[in-house]
């Protein structure tokens, strides 16, 4: 999960102005969590505690508003009853990566909690497909599984096509928030690293919606690689010290482990 946060706050200043380069300070002073991290962090309450998803998920974006929710999830958060809206959105990818860590015994019980934080609002075939998928490509690092065994997997699961590498893709690569055209992306960015932060920078390079491509690879990683000690400190000190919720909620889920 602190994979996902991370990556989204590397991320998050170069979601309106891409950049197709893997040099770049990984941290700056402008950078914060945004949306990514906030329903990632709702995503893992409701699980940890088994609280009704929509209604847990609207109370934690409330709560913090302004980071960045799209048009239709931003309106979702406020809707009374909330309804799914059919979305493929890549959304829910980026926030999908408790369903794994919680369940990394169980591939069944990891893919049904994706499709309950998932189907509240991400509803359609694409959007389920890329939670599922993100959080079965998780599931498999955990598991030690190699990369290319990982990339077979998926592909094959799925129907994602992940026979590019990260050079090949970021050429032409635009940016897109659909599942269709992010999810395998972000995958591959993991599956190609040779460490966190490599991964997180390949996703960053793409040009693309910067921060949840990063939110995405970034648990994959966490599970392939690990994350340094460093990164995590300098996270949650600087730019997640004024949101002492999400802290609680991270150190609860490290601690279920």
């Amino acid at each position: 999960m602190l994979g996902a946060i991370i990556g989204d706050i590397a991320g998050s200043i170069y979601e309106v102005s891409p950049i197709k380069t893997k040099e770049f300070p990984f941290f700056s002073s402008s950078c914060r969590f945004t949306d990514d991290s906030v329903c990632t962090v709702a995503v893992a309450d409701i699980l940890l505690h088994d609280l009704p998803p929509a209604e847990t998920m609207q109370t934690w974006c409330r709560r913090h508003p302004y980071r960045g929710y799209g048009g239709n999830f931003g309106m979702w958060i406020y809707d009374d009853p909330p309804e799914p809206y059919a979305s493929y959105g890549n959304g829910s990818a980026m926030r999908v990566s408790p369903a794994a860590f919680l369940n990394r015994e169980d591939l069944g019980a990891a893919l049904s909690a994706s499709d309950t934080v998932t189907e509240i609002t991400h509803n359609h075939i694409e959007g389920m497909k890329g939670a599922r998928a993100t959080t079965h490509a998780i599931y498999l690092a955990f598991r030690g599984e190699r990369p290319e065994d990982i990339r077979q997997v998926i592909a094959s699961e799925y129907g994602y096509d992940l026979t590019q590498t990260v050079d090949e893709i970021r050429p032409t690569y635009l940016f897109d928030i659909t599942c269709q055209g992010s999810v395998s992306q972000a995958i591959t960015c993991a599956l190609e690293s040779e460490s966190f932060e490599d991964a997180v920078r390949n996703a960053i390079s793409l040009g693309g919606d910067s921060d949840t491509l990063a939110a995405i690879a970034g648990p994959i990683a966490e599970a392939l690689h690990g994350i340094p000690d460093e990164l995590i400190e300098r996270a949650e000190s600087i730019y997640l010290i004024d949101a002492p919720d999400i802290l609680d909620v991270i150190q609860e889920m490290y601690q279920s482990r």
